[in-house]
């Protein structure tokens, strides 16, 4: 037991010597403003559709919840796309199963330059089944894309949040 305890603290320890820090923690490196302090800066434009409007209200609650900067370092173009690919066909040809497909790019531009710093892709998948009523499949079907939205704005998020981290401080 004194062995275990011993070994965890001795990796505990190490944890600090390899430049290991929290994300959004205070304690970021010298120079550098707090990651949620860098995330502010950003400006969310509009995202067409319904979906978008989803997706970019969403994104404001995880990126700049206190409201859009005023002089914003960043802006944030996105577009979504949605698929839905129907699955497990019946004898007479109705589906029982259908995946909901989310199709996500974003880029990160310089509101200076306004060349763009940062370009990634989400993709994400969600099934619900198709029932007989088509209240209770319509209401399946909004439920999985509201968890995607959620989910992609949060990896939208971590990903801004990863790659801001590991840039210089700016003014």
């Amino acid at each position: 037991m004194f062995f275990k305890n011993a070994l965890l603290v001795v990796l505990l320890l190490s944890l600090t010597a390899c430049g290991f820090h929290p994300l959004y923690g205070r304690g970021e490196t010298a120079g550098a403003a707090p990651t949620s302090n860098q995330l502010a800066r950003i400006r969310i434009d509009r995202i067409p559709d319904r979906l978008g409007q989803e997706l970019h209200n969403a994104l404001l609650d995880r990126i700049t919840p206190l409201g859009p900067p005023s002089e914003p370092r960043y802006f944030l173009r996105v577009a979504a796309k949605e698929s839905i690919q129907e699955l497990g066909i019946r004898k007479d040809e109705t589906a029982t199963r259908a995946n909901l497909r989310l199709d996500v790019t974003y880029a990160l531009y310089d509101a200076i330059t306004h060349k763009a710093v940062y370009e990634a892709k989400q993709r994400t998948v969600g099934s619900y089944n198709v029932l007989q009523s088509d209240f209770a499949t319509l209401t399946a079907e909004q439920d999985v894309r509201s968890r995607l939205v959620r989910k992609v704005s949060d990896n939208i998020r971590t990903s801004l949040a990863i790659f801001l981290n590991s840039q210089p401080a700016t003014p």
